[in-house]
């Protein structure tokens, strides 16, 4: 087998520049992280109403990562992650009224209200859920990345876990595999650098994630997870890498999550200033609200349309939360196994 090309860190200007993209690709991309952020901030006002139940674990600040890298997916191409996967569901294309009410365990969700918060699926958009299981995600996408390879259909799976996560025994052993029968997958490990409330310093001897496939020969890169311009650029390079037969490749986003790990955690672990200063300083929104801005693509009126409408859709997915009936009592007996085709 060829030796892999080594890990390396991305600090170039990204290849699709605002001038390439164009005006409406990039308003595209506000808007879609734009509907992450208040579909999130919704969220977490009903979880505090008592309307979402278990665990709620908000995207907000990562905003740029699921646009980012899923923006340059093929129809067929997969999309699998943990349990922060709200943010991942609207990227692919899923209804934000099936999110929300699958969120409030209603019958009118995307799993008919019997997966909640962390298990959410759609073949529709190829989203094969969020997982509770840390480090899952790992071997179930690199299943379906070794059927996409038997099948040879051109087919990538976008891998996502956190760094947390990057610890995980099965996660070595889901890139050994990877390696050894060049799957088409490339693993996005979302470095909020937090895990559930560790400090990425504090729990792992090799804080530089990209790194971690160096000894199965996976090339990875290291990517500012706050600019959706470098997150779409570091993923098309590395789905080429992938459908071109060379194997998996790992992008490391360096991100940050505002709230804590879930809806129950105070996040003491960090001082409200660093919080802030991220906010002030990186937030993917207000990044990309500046660049079109500065360079005459929008202006304050057209951004503050997008928002409304933004707001809108997500008041409504609220409102059809709610008036969704719950799930009757039969289904708990529908869906636990395949069922016979015949």
């Amino acid at each position: 087998m060829a030796r892999a090309k080594p890990a390396a860190k991305s600090g170039d200007k990204p290849a699709d520049s605002t001038e390439t993209l164009g005006k409406d690709v990039l308003l595209g991309f506000y808007r879609d992280m734009l509907l992450i952020r208040r579909f999130e901030e919704r969220a977490g006002q009903l979880y505090g109403m008592g309307l979402i139940g278990g665990f709620c674990h908000l995207y907000i600040g990562q905003e740029a990562i699921a646009v980012g890298v899923q923006s340059i997916q093929e129809p067929g191409d997969q999309v699998i992650t943990a349990y922060r996967d709200h943010g991942h569901m609207l990227a692919c294309g899923m209804d934000p009224n099936e999110v929300m009410a699958e969120l409030t365990g209603r019958a009118g969700g995307s799993s008919k209200g019997k997966g909640g918060s962390m298990h959410m699926f759609s073949r529709e958009a190829e989203f094969y859920g969020g997982h509770g299981i840390v480090g899952a995600p790992a071997p179930l996408g690199s299943g379906l990345a070794l059927a996409n390879r038997y099948r040879d259909n051109g087919k990538v799976t976008f891998t996502y876990f956190g760094d947390g996560a990057a610890n995980q025994g099965q996660v070595y052993e889901a890139f050994n595999m990877a390696a050894l029968w060049k799957l088409p997958v490339v693993y996005v490990i979302e470095n909020n650098q937090y895990a559930m409330g560790t400090s990425l310093e504090r729990s792992s001897s090799e804080t530089h994630l990209y790194k971690r496939g160096t000894s199965f020969r996976i090339p990875g890169e290291e990517v500012d997870g706050m600019d959706v311009l470098a997150v779409r650029d570091a993923a098309k390079r590395a789905a080429d890498h992938a459908r071109r037969g060379e194997g998996p490749f790992i992008l490391e986003m360096k991100t940050y999550r505002y709230r804590g790990h879930s809806m129950s955690d105070p996040a003491k672990y960090r001082t409200r200033e660093e919080v802030e200063e991220v906010r002030k300083t990186r937030d993917p929104i207000e990044h990309l609200r500046e660049k079109l801005e500065a360079e005459g693509l929008a202006d304050e009126a057209a951004l503050k349309a997008i928002d409304a409408e933004v707001k809108k859709i997500v008041a409504d997915s609220a409102e059809f939360a709610r008036s969704s009936p719950e799930p009757d009592p039969s289904e708990l007996y529908t869906e636990v196994y395949v069922e016979d085709a015949q």
